[in-house]
């Protein structure tokens, strides 16, 4: 299946803008407009629902459908008519834009890929790492992870109109595709490797997961090195961004010494 439908998602908040009614969010498929996700009242199956589920199909939405009470408690206008699309506070790039940047430089390939985030202040400040770091873009999965919203935006401190986000269906599919370009890919995991014991130069995508369940297990098998950050206090685990902040970094020292 291409898509994804998901009933009575009630837990979920709702960040980013917000398209109401039937028309507009037809519209807003129509003209091209980059929808994340769209709320439709559960069991309604009238003409212009069906229309707006075919063009969320077609354009590889997910789908949430959820009982009134979800929508009115999501609708800021009050006037939903049983839909309410979740638009991107930014226009998503291609994996291929990503790596022509790195081309474009001279570079080796820097890559951020994460599997799963659903903090939008982590993947905003996620965002504000690469580009401080020097990594030529973001790749995030389309599903069970926050997209580009207005918060995400505004904890990127601008860094998101400078580091491209590439959104993709399957996380491991487009790591092994990449390895076929020549990538190489470390994943954060408290089970592996010292990340001072791993040789991280060359084109390398940097992966992270879920800031509860980690790297997804699929994912980690499709991945080169395993590093662990070496931790010496009392509590086991680093917030997602600050992972991400410190592997980036050895990642950039790295580069740094392999280049003198």
């Amino acid at each position: 299946m291409a898509f994804e439908e998901i009933k009575n998602h009630e837990e979920e908040k709702v960040d980013g803008n917000k398209i109401e009614g039937r028309n507009a969010v037809l519209e807003a498929f129509r003209s091209g407009k980059t929808i994340d996700k769209v709320y439709i009242l559960d069991g309604c199956q009238d003409g212009p629902i069906r229309s707006i589920v075919r063009e969320a199909r077609k354009h590889d939405t997910i789908m949430n459908f959820v009982a009134k009470e979800r929508l009115d408690q999501i609708s800021e206008t009050g006037h939903h008519q049983g839909v309410i699309a979740v638009s991107a506070a930014y226009k998503y790039a291609e994996v291929e834009d990503i790596l022509k940047i790195a081309e474009n430089k001279n570079e080796a390939p820097f890559i951020f890929i994460l599997d799963g985030i659903e903090d939008p202040h982590n993947l905003g400040a996620i965002i504000r790492t690469a580009n401080l770091a020097g990594a030529h873009g973001v790749i995030i999965p389309k599903r069970r992870a926050v997209g580009l919203t207005s918060t995400v935006a505004k904890t990127s401190a601008g860094a998101i109109n400078y580091t491209p986000v590439a959104k993709v269906t399957n996380i491991s599919k487009t790591i092994k595709e990449l390895k076929e370009k020549g990538m190489w890919f470390v994943c954060a995991d408290m089970g592996g490797e010292s990340m001072y014991n791993l040789d991280l130069t060359g084109p390398m995508g940097l992966v992270i997961g879920n800031e509860g369940e980690g790297v997804s297990k699929l994912v980690k098998e499709n991945c080169d090195f395993i590093a662990s950050i070496p931790m010496k206090g009392d509590i086991d685990s680093l917030n997602a961004s600050v992972a991400t902040g410190v592997l980036a970094y050895e990642i950039v020292r790295q580069r740094i010494v392999k280049a003198k």
